[in-house]
């Protein structure tokens, strides 16, 4: 019977982490290039909710380094996101091993 608070332990775990997720869904991560010339605002479904350029930014003859500011600032917004999703699942999965933990924390991205 010492197997079943185990268990109990690990579903309470996968509850918490499903509220982690959610609460993470719900919330924002921003980040810059370029010396915060262009800033992306991104949810926890990666969807982007804002971009903000700076006029500085916008030169008709350069219009490749503000695509690549923009690109830089979404990139750096969701590895953000990803790696507070990361920080979340790996604080609740410290201690717990259990078959196939290796394959999630993989999968994850946490190994």
């Amino acid at each position: 019977m010492a197997g079943f608070g185990d268990i109990g332990s690990i579903l309470g775990k996968v509850q918490e982490l499903q509220q982690r997720q959610e609460q993470l869904r719900n919330s924002t991560f921003e980040a810059g290039s370029g010396g915060g010339m262009v800033t992306v605002k991104i949810n926890g479904k990666n969807e982007v909710l804002d971009i903000k350029i700076d006029p500085q930014a916008v030169n008709p003859d350069d219009i490749e380094m503000l695509e690549d500011l923009v690109k830089a600032a979404i990139n750096a917004a969701v590895a953000r996101g990803q790696e507070e999703m990361k920080k979340q699942v790996s604080d609740l999965t410290s201690g717990m091993n259990f078959p196939g933990m290796g394959q999630i924390n993989k999968l994850l991205g946490l190994e």
